[in-house]
């Protein structure tokens, strides 16, 4: 999918720190200054336009919420949805999913959410998918101990070599749907993607894995 170019980007994006986090590396294991409280934060690598981030911080005010997104023309539509919404308890940063550990030390983080991210197919790209082991690695290395990952897709493939690549890293399955919306899970927040294919009649994809407690063995 193309993106518009959007040259107002980025001058939104730093007129609004109250929203978008201008320099996260300076609330390294001191999250709760920012949000006020202790509350625990859950993140999303790869927010895209924020209606998941958004409705999930509505849903849940004892949940400290964070959205990450490297692109500038889609972030700026979810920073709209922030100013909108009004949320104290949800945040933005415009980064890549691969700095998480020099924003976030271990502990910071509850729980990893993965919606709808690029499948990369072909596998010269592998390494690329936010499911490859040198990720799990760093989600790890900021993630409570027995964190967990909750992804999403539509992508049978990825979710596939997703669930192997789970299983390999030594990650717990503790929930999995081959067809979510046909399933009897309560609570699902969606994101645009997912209401896109979903209507396209696209099966979607879920699954939460948990990391094992490595500090007993």
């Amino acid at each position: 999918m193309r993106l518009r170019h959007k040259p107002w980007a980025k001058e939104k994006i730093q007129n609004y720190p109250q929203y978008i986090v201008p320099n996260p590396e300076n609330y390294r294991g001191k999250w709760n200054l920012l949000f006020d409280n202790k509350n625990p934060i859950h993140i999303e690598v790869g927010t895209g336009k924020g209606q998941f981030v958004t409705e999930m911080a509505r849903m849940n005010p004892e949940i400290n919420y964070i959205g990450i997104e490297l692109q500038e023309s889609v972030i700026v539509t979810a920073l709209d949805r922030l100013i909108e919404a009004e949320l104290p308890n949800v945040k933005l940063l415009h980064t890549n999913g691969e700095d998480l550990r020099e924003f976030f030390e271990k502990g910071d983080v509850s729980r990893v959410y993965l919606n709808f991210s690029d499948p990369w197919p072909k596998n010269r790209h592998e390494k690329r998918r936010l499911t490859y082991e040198s990720f799990l690695r760093i989600y790890e290395e900021v993630l409570i101990d027995e964190g967990e990952i909750h992804f999403k897709t539509d992508n049978r493939g990825l979710f596939e070599y997703s669930l192997m690549s789970f299983s390999k890293y030594g990650l717990l399955l503790k929930f999995v749907s081959l067809d979510l919306h046909n399933s009897d899970f309560e609570g699902n927040i969606m994101t645009e993607y997912e209401e896109k294919f979903s209507s396209m009649g696209h099966p979607i994809y879920r699954c939460e894995v948990q990391y094992k407690n490595r500090s007993n063995h």
